[in-house]
């Protein structure tokens, strides 16, 4: 189906583009959310004749995103979840979790603005884009982690799983005899046993 672009979309086009797209994205997005309408004659003369109209609603609602972007720019949120020793969250980070993280910072974000790529299943910290405009958008981090003290460190750049992994190979090493029979505890030799032999 042919339409006509009302707004810039995301590898689609802009303002004005007449553009081919399945029907089932036309008819249940595109045209019910207001974004396109259907490519004839009839459409294109209201376009044109409503063309300056829509560019310069467009661009107050751009000038007004970029305002609010400046604030949402940058910002952090912390977000505690119970995890697995390896990382792995029990459950996952969803859109909703960013939003109400954004919102208690007064970003004022609804879900459709958050872009997140895929849930984030493991601690760490994550950029995540907030689209505010169609024509805007923003970096926010979101800062997974188990505890408070393991969000400040996180925030300061330390890997919080490499740490604890290093700090499991520095602990404790048996010592082990390849030639000691079944249940013989093996002993360290001292130096004086080695002077001996």
């Amino acid at each position: 189906m042919q339409i006509i672009l009302l707004e810039r979309i995301e590898k689609l086009g802009s303002i004005g583009d007449v553009v081919t797209v399945k029907d089932g994205y036309a008819r249940n997005y595109l045209l019910p959310n207001k974004k396109a309408l259907r490519s004839n004659a009839a459409n294109l003369k209201v376009f044109e004749a409503n063309r300056a109209k829509i560019e310069s609603d467009n661009a107050a609602r751009r000038g007004e995103a970029q305002k609010a972007g400046e604030n949402v720019e940058g910002m952090s949120i912390v977000l505690i979840r119970a995890s697995s020793n390896s990382g792995q969250l029990y459950g996952s980070v969803s859109v909703r979790d960013i939003v109400e993280g954004l919102n208690e910072q007064g970003a004022n974000v609804s879900k459709a603005m958050v872009i997140l790529e895929r849930p984030i299943k493991t601690i760490g910290v994550v950029d995540v884009r907030v689209q505010l405009h169609p024509e805007v958008s923003v970096q926010v981090k979101v800062n997974v982690a188990r505890s408070p003290d393991e969000a400040d460190l996180q925030a300061q750049g330390v890997d919080v799983m490499a740490a604890m992994f290093e700090q499991d190979v520095a602990g404790f090493t048996e010592a082990f005899n390849p030639n000691a029979e079944p249940g013989e505890i093996a002993v360290e030799e001292s130096d004086e046993d080695t002077t001996e032999a």
